[in-house]
């Protein structure tokens, strides 16, 4: 295995975190995926959504700019679909994350404020924001009596190999 750079590695790992948990989601109820425990950004199901949502967020303005325009009355997206966003995503970022300089910014409405917000803080933010909500899935997974999948960085490189 030839090894990759750092973000391209860390990227890596957040695309089969996320590709993982939904695939053990995609087997839930609907009870289940409706399931939460306090704490927890919410339900399984509006977790999921939030990561996915989020992802696609953080990479419209990391390759665009731009904040992502998504109608508030939109459906929300299944299974499959969040796991096709998570792929776009992913690759987008393992893509991108290594052009990504030090000074690079995109300007954001910051409550009111129009701030010049660096890159590597939305790149930052992306990882770190799913491996929290993750987290808060597989609590719930754990309270719901489910063995949650492993996720951690030792499983990664094991099933890399």
């Amino acid at each position: 295995m030839k090894p990759d750079d750092t973000l391209t590695t860390l990227f890596s790992h957040n695309l089969w975190a996320n590709l993982r948990l939904l695939e053990q989601c995609a087997a839930l109820s609907n009870e289940q995926l409706n399931a939460t425990i306090s704490g927890a950004y919410g339900s399984i199901w509006d977790t999921l959504q939030h990561i996915v949502l989020a992802e696609q967020s953080y990479f419209s303005r990391i390759s665009t700019g731009q904040r992502l325009h998504r109608a508030e009355d939109a459906p929300p997206l299944t299974i499959a679909e969040m796991m096709e966003s998570v792929r776009t995503t992913g690759a987008g970022f393992i893509a991108w994350a290594p052009k990504v300089q030090a000074g690079d910014t995109v300007q954001i409405d910051w409550d009111g404020t129009l701030r010049h917000v660096p890159k590597t803080i939305i790149l930052t933010q992306v990882i770190n924001h799913a491996t929290e909500h993750r987290a808060q899935i597989m609590a719930i997974l754990t309270q719901l009596g489910i063995q949650p999948p492993e996720l951690d960085s030792w499983t990664y490189f094991d099933e890399r190999e």
